[in-house]
């Protein structure tokens, strides 16, 4: 394994009051208020999240999204912010690390399967950087190392790594590339 691939797959899966979780953990160059307007913000958060909604955000706020139920849980800016999409609880925690801060994504996943969720979380949060410093890294663009980073977590999370496979070659554009040797 070469030390880029090492680099991928930073994502763990945890137990969320006795449900799976995949938890993501980002040092970004740039303060909480910053991170925070991306990450609250629908015209910033739609940037880089998949399905970003049209919030406020506000406690107690409820929304319709894609036909499934999300409703926000807790805000308090600019550190937390929780929601709740489809029964399954999300979140992003701001804490400042010196002149930046550090995210912590998490995702309480259920019956998702965990390789697959993973491998998408990622990419899509590899588009928050970019997006901080401003410029713009493509959903396709993100979504060319999937299918290795899925066959990571797949390993890691020891997985069947197949099902993603057959998901990425239905469902992505150029949904073999990446694949491992």
């Amino acid at each position: 394994m070469t030390d880029a691939r090492a680099a991928r797959a930073y994502g763990t899966l945890e137990a969320v009051e006795g449900r799976p979780a995949l938890r993501f953990e980002l040092l970004l160059a740039h303060p909480v208020d910053r991170v925070w307007r991306a990450i609250s913000d629908p015209a910033e958060l739609e940037c880089f999240f998949p399905g970003a909604a049209e919030w406020t955000p506000a406690t107690g706020e409820t929304l319709d999204v894609g036909g499934m139920s999300m409703e926000v849980t807790r805000v308090e800016p600019p550190h937390l912010l929780e929601w709740t999409f489809d029964g399954q609880p999300q979140s992003f925690v701001l804490t400042p690390r010196g002149h930046g801060c550090q995210l912590v994504f998490t995702h309480v996943i259920d019956d998702l399967p965990a390789a697959q969720t993973a491998a998408g979380w990622e990419t899509y949060l590899s588009r928050l950087e970019p997006h901080l410093a401003g410029g713009h890294l493509s959903e396709d663009e993100a979504h060319t190392t999937w299918l290795e980073i899925h066959d990571l977590y797949a390993d890691r999370f020891g997985v069947d790594p197949e099902p993603g496979r057959r998901w990425a070659a239905q469902n992505l554009p150029g949904g073999d590339r990446g694949a491992s040797a």
